[in-house]
């Protein structure tokens, strides 16, 4: 049977190089429906962990307080769509923000929390190790977002039509007054 913990001598004139630091205003945010947690340099406030509410008040606390502690860097996972407001005001204020693929970051074995990820994705953003995610210009974004509302609408004609021809009554609701 083959043993799992061997070690590999490096070959003769070959060293491991030091990590080097490329981003050391860097932060790392772990992205949820109901709160989101921020890690920032430890060196940069007494409490460099933090959680922060969802709501858009919170949100521009939290941008707020990255500016207070001199992040210029941000990366966060992209997680469901919750991501996509937070991303927008963050890049509206100057910071520069990497969306990364979460699966590249859960590959970490032992207890999974979401202070342990926040401060992880600041770690590995400070060393380089994480690349963004491609994100389409504004206007290609304003464009997919009409499209997709656009074939919602049509889809949801369809299966009335459908349903109307099956003999189903359809209740639309009420439309929120805005």
């Amino acid at each position: 049977m083959a043993q799992r913990n061997r070690s590999f001598p490096l070959k003769p004139g070959k060293s491991r190089a030091a990590l080097t630091i490329t981003h050391p205003n860097a932060a790392g945010i772990d992205i949820g429906s109901a709160s989101h947690y921020v890690a920032v340099p430890p060196d940069r406030d007494d409490e460099p962990v933090r959680e922060f509410p969802s709501f858009t008040v919170d949100l521009h606390a939290l941008a707020d307080w990255l500016k207070a502690c001199g992040v210029d860097t941000v990366a966060m996972e992209s997680t469901g769509v919750y991501w996509i407001p937070f991303f927008e005001l963050l890049e509206s204020r100057g910071f520069t923000v990497l969306l990364v693929n979460a699966r590249h970051v859960k590959n970490v074995s032992g207890r999974k929390s979401d202070v342990l990820d926040c401060q992880w994705l600041q770690q590995l953003m400070t060393y380089g190790l994480l690349s963004g995610a491609f994100r389409p210009g504004d206007e290609v974004c304003a464009l997919c977002s009409l499209w997709r509302q656009h074939y919602r609408e049509r889809v949801l004609r369809q299966l009335a039509q459908r349903a109307e021809k099956m003999g189903l009554k359809l209740v639309a609701a009420e439309e929120p007054a805005c």
